[in-house]
Parts: structure tokens; sequence; C-alpha cells
């Protein structure tokens, strides 16, 4: 697994071995980068991050901070050190939906990934929906990640939807207010 572009360009990401983690494939996050366009400067927030594959993708594309959250924070951690990102990077190992019901926490966000594990998507999809909005900036874009027979929806405008195998990938724009 490698970073697609940015000043990054070709560096590796490490992920343990096993099925723990489901690492956004390189050519699903070159597409979401493609879709997403220019990132520079974005305050972006990445939901599950695993590795912070996307979280990083886009601090090497140019975005100006990024949070990453995760119950087990290990992979995003040894990366972020290893690409002398720690800096432009907050890693918060907790719970997601915690996260974002935290009002101590930052925000608002440019960019938020959204990539739950496939197994509990039916179960968190209304709390996702009520939670996220709250932390978006005026014009921002929500990017979730999920299996295509089962895909997520949110309370947002639908961008784009594409399909990569068996993920969808659904970008969502801003606040419907």
């Amino acid at each position: 697994m490698r970073i697609v572009a940015g000043e990054l360009g070709g560096r590796r990401l490490w992920a343990p071995r096993g099925r723990r983690l489901r690492p956004t494939a390189d050519r699903v996050r070159e597409a979401i980068f493609s879709i997403l366009g220019d990132v520079a400067g974005a305050a972006v927030l990445d939901l599950y991050s695993g590795t912070g594959a996307l979280g990083i993708e886009a601090l090497s594309r140019g975005a100006a901070r990024a949070t990453l959250v995760d119950t087990d924070t290990a992979a995003a951690r040894r990366n972020l050190a290893t690409l002398g990102l720690e800096g432009r990077a907050e890693v918060v190992r907790g719970d997601a939906l915690r996260f974002l019901r935290d009002d101590s926490q930052a925000g608002p966000y440019d960019l938020v990934f959204c990539d739950p594990p496939y197994r509990l998507a039916s179960r968190i999809e209304q709390d996702l929906a009520t939670l996220i909005p709250p932390r978006l900036g005026p014009s921002a874009r929500v990017i979730v990640e999920s299996a295509a027979r089962e895909p997520i929806r949110l309370s947002l405008p639908v961008l784009t939807e594409r399909r990569y195998g068996d993920t969808a990938v659904t970008v969502y724009g801003g606040n419907p207010s």
C-alpha cells in the first residue's frame, strides 16, 4: 500500500497482516481524490481511520491538518511517525461515535472520511447521519466508504456515488441547512 500522490507520493504505508483492518485500496483512494480535486488547506477528519491512509493521503496532497479516530491507532501512529507527519495530525484512540458526540472536539472540518467496518453499517448509519453534519464547515464534503450491497446513507446532498468492486463510495456535500 502506497501514498498515491502529493509530497509523499510513492511512499509506503504500513498495514498489519490479517483481516483486522480493511485499508482503502490505492485505486479507490486515487479515485476518491480525483473526485475531490484540490484539498489544499483542508481540515480533515478521518473516522475509523485504521492505517490512516485517507487522512495521510489528504495531508500529502496539501491538507492543513488531520484528525484520525479509531479504536486501534497503532497503524496510524506508526505511519504518521514514519512519514514525519505527527505535527500535522492528531490521533484519537476511541470510538468514532463517541468522538462525534463530544462537543469539546475540534472542528469544523472541510473533509470527513468515514470508512466503518462493513458489519457495523446498519447499526451506526442513523447515528452518523445525525452526528456528522454539525461537525462540517460551510463547503465541506463527506466521503463514505461502505459495502456496495448495503451503502450507508446520510442526510446530506449526494454529490456523486461510485462503485469499485464490492465497495461503494458516496460523496456528500455540505450541510443541508
